[in-house]
């Protein structure tokens, strides 16, 4: 395969101004410090290079069975939409859009059609599963730059990988002392605008409020909320600080009365995440190495009531449910962003501005103190979030409960992605490749 590598620089304002940081004092890499964030307000630029399937690390020992089935899960929806629309209607690679790595609709045609041909005929061996995605698709490996205190940007193709989880939760139908925080419903004055709408470099940065006086004002804080409840439902009632865990996994399950009900994300208040780690270690109640999922609730439970609910409150983002009537597979995960369950260690939450849901995507994760040995396998881009920031940066879905809470909790580690696009798609980024370089 012809080699081609392109590097562009792509501006947005505000891309950084709401999703910097995570529960776990999630940062970029190189951006460490205050000042190195200032400096990279404006998006990063992007590189790629079209690679060979032998360039991904451990592609042969991998069990692309196990990738198949979520991805013709995704073929669902990408063929749902219209004929000729774009396959990821929010990407924003560049403020001239010189290429797109999610093409139309018709770009996935083909491997839709023969991955539904290949699960329908069964009995998929790993070599058949393997050949597929060698057959239908090719790998394209991103980068992007580090920026450290002091320096330049330098491109790499090391990213941030973290993991998420669904949780399940004890709850209750009526309020106790145990369960004292409401789920809250979506409140019918809160309005929810995506910029993207307006002006195409602003795609994916969204904004929430109420109308007041024929103006777009902040809704409420998370203390606000708390002490002035907007007139709205409540599905059920909860730990505090479980509530603030499911608010950050978006979605959950609720065992009320010996039976499980599931609660989706329906809408923010507008507010910024902050890290509910940063504020702890900012107060000396846990040093930066201590920060965990686990030691923040363990803090979180045995402090004062009171001093717990200031440090949750510090936290302005809000997050609002909605019970999950959709039918569901008990086997699978929650519904992603892409409105598919999700499948437990191979749904990957992405950037969608670089990335395409139901895009299988190639993961090579180094070791760490907490993984001895390196991670490497396929997943398919199936969900988004709010602190998924960049074209190599993704949050591995762990699957459901405990345990996997408690990997989750543990996942954050240097690793490189590489998108499986299309074959249609690859040639139109060879060719502007080969075009670029005759124009230089």
């Amino acid at each position: 395969m012809h080699l081609q590598t392109r590097i562009w620089q792509a501006v947005a304002a505000l891309a950084i101004l709401a999703f910097v940081v995570l529960l776990l004092i999630k940062m970029p890499l190189g951006t460490d410090d205050k000042d190195s964030v200032a400096r990279a307000v404006n998006l990063p630029p992007l590189g790629y290079e079209v690679v060979s399937f032998a360039a991904l690390p451990g592609w042969a020992v991998d069990d692309h069975r196990e990738a198949l089935e979520p991805f013709l899960r995704s073929c669902i929806a990408l063929q749902a939409r219209p004929a000729g629309a774009s396959a990821n209607p929010v990407e924003y690679v560049a403020e001239d859009q010189p290429v797109s790595f999610g093409g139309t609709k018709a770009d996935w045609q083909p491997s839709c059609e023969a991955a539904l041909a290949l699960v329908q005929r069964g009995n998929v061996t790993l070599d058949e599963a393997r050949a597929f995605f060698e057959q239908y698709f090719a790998p394209v490996h991103f980068t992007q730059p580090v920026v450290e205190a002091d320096a330049d940007p330098v491109m790499t193709g090391d990213g941030l990988f973290t993991g998420y989880f669904e949780p399940i939760f004890p709850a209750s139908a009526t309020p106790t002392d145990e369960y004292s925080a409401p789920v809250l419903t979506r409140p019918g004055d809160l309005v929810t605008i995506d910029l993207g709408a307006f002006r195409s470099d602003l795609a994916g940065t969204r904004l929430a409020g109420r109308v007041q006086s024929g103006e777009l004002v902040p809704y409420d804080t998370h203390a606000q909320i708390m002490s002035d409840r907007p007139d709205t439902g409540i599905l059920a009632w909860m730990n505090p600080n479980d509530l603030l865990f499911l608010q950050i996994q978006g979605s959950g399950r609720l065992s009320i009365d010996g039976r499980d009900v599931h609660v989706g994300y329906d809408a923010p208040n507008g507010h910024p995440y902050t890290a509910i780690g940063r504020e702890l270690v900012r107060i000396g109640a846990l040093t930066l190495e201590e920060v965990s999922m686990q030691s923040i609730y363990e803090w979180l439970e045995t402090a004062p009531p009171e001093t717990a609910a200031q440090v949750r409150q510090v936290n302005e983002s809000y997050i609002f449910f909605r019970m999950v009537t959709e039918d569901k597979d008990p086997a699978l995960g929650p519904f992603g962003a892409q409105g598919i369950q999700l499948t437990a260690m191979r749904s990957l939450a992405v950037d969608r501005r670089y990335h395409t849901l139901g895009a299988p995507v190639w993961v090579d994760l180094d070791t760490d103190d907490n993984h001895p040995f390196p991670m490497r396998r396929l997943f398919i881009a199936q969900d988004t979030g709010g602190a998924i920031r960049g074209p190599v940066r993704g949050d591995l879905f762990i699957g459901s409960g405990r345990e996997a809470g408690g990997e989750a909790g543990l996942m954050r580690r240097t690793g490189r992605l590489y998108a499986l696009l299309p074959l249609s798609i690859i040639e139109r980024l060879e060719a502007d490749g080969t075009q670029a370089q005759a124009d230089a």
